[in-house]
């Protein structure tokens, strides 16, 4: 197969396994930001051989708690802590879905993540992906907010359209996975 080395000259792998340049020096293969190898398959299309295990599963089940922590969270009167916990369990399904499609994806903005999707992604989806990004920081962080504590600025309203939102993203990211 042919990859690019790290100073972007193609690459080809020798019968002795060795990836070589153009001038015959030793280069190194191609990795890119999903810790793959991407590799000229027998058609002359480039492919990405993945070198770390598919974790998506472990992603998604994480993504399940944090939400079971966010209804716990809301039900102690919690709010602010259910938005955030919401907030996480939409970026880490979302995430999940981008390592089952054997992508690795980076950042906290669930809406960016969403959007970065190979695939077909509902507006509204994005949408309120937009609304849980607003409870990454603020949430947590007394300089979130001119004043007061975080507790002081979320209710019942917030923590309820967190969860459900959140709740929105996890049943897309699983039938997106299911069909896969």
């Amino acid at each position: 197969g042919v990859s690019r080395d790290h100073r972007g000259l193609d690459a080809v792998r020798a019968a002795d396994g060795i990836f070589r340049d153009d001038r015959g020096k030793h280069a190194s293969p191609a990795t890119d930001s999903r810790c793959g190898l991407r590799i000229l398959d027998e058609s002359g299309n480039f492919r990405y051989t993945s070198l770390m295990p598919n974790r998506a599963d472990d992603w998604l089940i994480q993504a399940q708690r944090n939400i079971e922590q966010a209804e716990a969270s809301r039900e102690d009167g919690r709010h602010e802590w259910a938005c955030f916990a919401a907030q996480q369990a939409g970026e880490l399904a979302v995430k999940a879905l981008h390592l089952n499609l054997g992508q690795e994806a980076w950042g906290h903005v669930v809406a960016k993540l969403l959007s970065e999707l190979p695939v077909s992604t509902p507006t509204d989806l994005v949408e309120k992906a937009k609304v849980l990004d607003n409870f990454y920081i603020p949430t947590r962080y007394p300089n979130g907010h001119s004043e007061g504590a975080p507790y002081r600025h979320y209710g019942t309203i917030q923590s309820g359209e967190a969860i459900r939102y959140a709740g929105e993203i996890l049943g897309f990211v699983r039938h997106e996975m299911a069909g896969r």
